[in-house]
């Protein structure tokens, strides 16, 4: 089989056979024009009135398969946006290979249809021209990602699909097993302790383009399945691993789209990302840092602010510089609205154009608004948007906030990539819902080593060898340096409050495993379809996921989730509750 061939003015003369979809048929004053697509891209065929094929080409539409076979000459009116625009093939042979039903919406770059049409047919969509470029960019990335590591004498490993439910995080998706009646294997949410697993049988180097499953709620940018290049090593510490993954990403970046990442990456701790960008993977391609001006207030008479104040909360603010003129109240109050779906109670604002206003100008002194004049450097048509209250609820809702304004004043450029890894994540955080201290990233990230005696005594206070990679505000993968020791992971255990039978029965198997010689290893994973997503310069992820679910988790083509038949169940031991 030969590779596919890109025709050029080069080879005007040349005979060829051509086979693909009509994109585009017209008759012109006699002459019939069409636009044949394939994988390549997009050619045009003519055919004259005198060739023996005419009455066939006439009768041909849009999405019909065909064979041509034909010479390759110069086209007189070019077309600078086709990269085969100067030629065209005039007709020799022409061969209906089938016939197409009318399609239900066109196949073009800037269709019109809705998303949920598309994704009903997903197979028609998938011939659009961005859409295939997208798959094109996938398949670089995981062929740049086996060549790296293949050169770095990593083996690529596959793990169990069907495996034991652990808690990870979110919901498993589980598999009821016909041979073991009442029984449930789950799909892998990571290949996380298989891959520890490997490392304690001593392949050193692993990795894995892995799919995993996760059955939580979806956006634009998480599907209930996806896949990840994971990696896993023997003998490393954190910044070993980090270079590894860096450079990675750097290689990927570099062949796939031929932008140059500047190495090494900057670093930036967990608690310096939120103090000032409200995220754990903030985005850097813009400004807009948050500024805590909470000791401008410390003797203010403004009670609001006097009451975050001895409540020990914080008062933040953002600058938005020179757009003070384009925010109407009705604007600043849609604002409101925003962070509100934050857990804010309000937001502030002040506008500097050699004057002071703004909503709360009137309730502060002289001093207050000279003070934050100086220490935000305002300039005419600033402004300054402040939230007060809990330090997580400010610093969320002004994280999400700036990113929002970032969007709405077109300030994120198109191929613009800003990299950082967020580095020392805290050990564990406070779940509401279950009223306890949850694992951060998960039970087997090891924590630091000056942190190791404070994790049944100090929670909030423990941090971790853990470490996300950002790309433009997304986190497009992560890892940790795992724990090789089994006191340190009874410990941390002890400290998730997971009693001994909830160990032996979700971990027994990996707990053993600890005893036999484990060596020091950690890891990291790329999110595949998030890279892709951000290589491939769009917002949503299933542009880059073949045949991807909608929000609610289904699959509009072919109408899964489905009914099953009672049998089925039956051979399960499995009734459903009417």
């Amino acid at each position: 089989m030969e590779k596919y061939k890109n025709y050029n003015i080069k080879n005007v003369g040349d005979v060829v056979t051509l086979k693909g979809w009509i994109s585009k048929v017209r008759n012109l004053g006699g002459l019939v024009f069409i636009d044949l697509r394939n994988r390549t891209g997009i050619i045009q065929v003519i055919v004259k009135p005198e060739n023996e094929y005419y009455e066939i080409a006439n009768s041909l539409k849009s999405e019909y398969v065909i064979e041509v076979t034909g010479k390759i000459v110069e086209r007189e009116s070019k077309n600078e946006k086709l990269d085969t625009g100067e030629i065209e093939v005039e007709t020799i042979e022409l061969k209906l290979i089938n016939k197409s039903k009318e399609i239900p919406f066109a196949i073009t770059n800037d269709t019109t249809a809705l998303e949920d049409t598309r994704l009903k047919y997903r197979y028609l969509d998938l011939r659009r021209e961005n859409l295939k470029n997208n798959f094109i960019i996938r398949n670089a990335v995981t062929y740049s990602t086996r060549k790296f590591l293949n050169d770095l004498d990593f083996l690529e490993i596959e793990t169990p699909i069907l495996c034991k439910s652990t808690p990870e995080g979110a919901r498993d998706y589980l598999v009821p097993s016909r041979v073991n009646k009442g029984k449930f294997f789950a799909l892998p949410q990571s290949p996380q302790i298989f891959k520890q697993l490997l490392m304690v049988s001593g392949f050193e180097r692993y990795f894995q383009i892995a799919k995993c499953f996760r059955d939580e709620d979806l956006r634009a940018d998480r599907q209930p399945e996806f896949t990840q290049i994971d990696v896993e090593c023997s003998f490393v510490n954190e910044d070993e691993i980090m270079n590894l993954g860096e450079n990675l990403v750097a290689t990927i970046f570099k062949e796939v789209k031929n932008v140059d990442i500047k190495l090494p990456l900057m670093r930036m701790k967990y608690d310096e990302a939120i103090a000032k960008y409200g995220s754990d993977k903030p985005d850097l391609r813009f400004g807009m840092e948050i500024n805590d001006i909470t000791h401008i207030f410390k003797d203010t008479n403004f009670t609001i602010f006097k009451n975050v104040i001895e409540e020990k909360g914080i008062i933040n603010a953002i600058v938005v510089k020179n757009v003070a003129d384009r925010y109407s109240r009705k604007d600043l109050d849609k604002l409101t609205d925003f962070v509100k779906t934050y857990k804010a109670q309000g937001l502030a604002y002040i506008k500097y154009n050699e004057e002071v206003t703004g909503s709360i100008v009137k309730v502060l002194s002289n001093e207050e608004i000279n003070n934050i004049k100086e220490e935000l450097n305002l300039e005419n048509n600033d402004l300054v948007l402040i939230i007060s209250g809990k330090y997580n609820v400010v610093k969320t809702s002004l994280g999400a906030l700036r990113c929002k304004l970032a969007n709405d004043l077109n300030l994120l450029k198109k191929g613009e990539y800003k990299l950082l890894w967020v580095v020392d994540f805290p050990s564990f955080e406070w779940s509401e819902e279950e009223n306890r201290y949850m694992a951060c990233h998960h039970p087997f990230t090891s924590p630091k080593d000056e942190d190791v005696d404070k994790l049944l005594t100090d929670k909030a206070n423990c941090y971790s060898k853990a470490y996300d990679i950002v790309i433009n505000g997304y986190e497009a993968g992560g890892g940790s340096i795992r724990i090789h020791d089994e006191k340190v992971q009874e410990i941390m255990f002890k400290a998730l409050e997971l009693s001994s039978d909830d160990i032996n029965e979700k971990f027994g198997f990996f707990v053993d495993a600890l005893k036999y010689g484990c060596p020091p290893h950690g890891g990291f994973a790329l999110g595949l379809d998030r890279l892709c997503m951000l290589l491939s310069e769009t917002d949503n992820i299933r542009d880059v996921i073949a045949f991807p679910k909608t929000a609610s988790a289904t699959d509009l083509m072919s109408e899964c989730p489905s009914n099953v038949d009672e049998k089925q169940l039956i051979e399960l031991g499995l009734q459903l509750k009417k």
